[in-house]
């Protein structure tokens, strides 16, 4: 018997078919999606209609209370929040948890925007309010919409995303100009050597003032101040 053939017969049997959707069941499909997204933007710009004056934190969810980038991002928020600043976060652990909670301890509006994932993200106990969303590219749209300010600390994949997308539209000027602030020099520094050293110098894909759209301090005051003196955003 040739065992090699044996192995690749077993191996045939264990394939999943593949079923083609029928044109019916497709346009279903594409329907149902529309749906979803189209409930999901028009339940989160009406649950961020009463937030008049925001700023979003991104950061990692990974960062636990013993980690400096989150008693940092717990104090500027809990800053902010005194002057009555909203804080938005995604709504989950680390860095989204420590701003929740630094708004949370001063008393002030503490917002999530949390998402579906297959290991599920569970909410931080510290929300005033929240919503969760299925599509990540929704709820991006809602963490951005409107916001007077925008601090980024250190993260991963998903933090990263979050920053390069809302670099573009304020490069592109799809969105007005308006504080971007990474919080962690030690972090930040290395990537902002790879966007002038690669980009800029190198590759020339983007503009030297492109270098200015956002600005890099561990200041807790300077960045306090910036927020706190960011005009109020036009609904874009």
């Amino acid at each position: 018997m040739n065992t090699n053939d044996n192995t690749n017969e077993q191996k045939d049997t264990h394939k999943m078919p593949v079923i083609a959707l029928s044109k019916e069941d497709l346009h279903k499909n594409i329907h149902t999606r529309i749906d979803i997204i189209s409930a999901e933007l028009s339940n989160g710009f009406e649950f961020m209609s009463g937030a008049e004056r925001t700023v979003t934190f991104f950061g990692s969810a990974r960062f636990t209370e013993e980690n400096d980038h989150y008693e940092v991002a717990r104090k500027i928020a809990g800053r902010l929040a005194s002057y009555g600043i909203g804080i938005v976060t995604g709504g989950g652990g680390g860095i989204m948890e420590a701003a929740n909670r630094g708004a949370y301890e001063s008393g002030g509006y503490s917002i999530g925007l949390n998402i579906e994932l297959p290991r599920e993200q569970v909410e931080n106990p510290y929300l005033t309010e929240a919503m969760t969303f299925k599509y990540f590219f929704n709820r991006k749209v809602l963490m951005s919409y409107a916001a007077e300010a925008y601090l980024f600390f250190p993260g991963g994949f998903g933090t990263l995303d979050e920053f390069f997308e809302i670099l573009t539209l304020v490069q592109t000027k799809k969105i007005e100009k308006v504080p971007m602030i990474l919080v962690g020099e030690s972090f930040w520094g290395h990537i902002n050597e790879v966007i002038r050293k690669e980009l800029l110098e190198k590759h020339h894909t983007i503009d030297k003032e492109d270098m200015n759209l956002y600005i890099i301090t561990d200041d807790v005051e300077k960045i306090v101040d910036i927020v706190r003196h960011a005009p109020i955003r036009e609904q874009d």
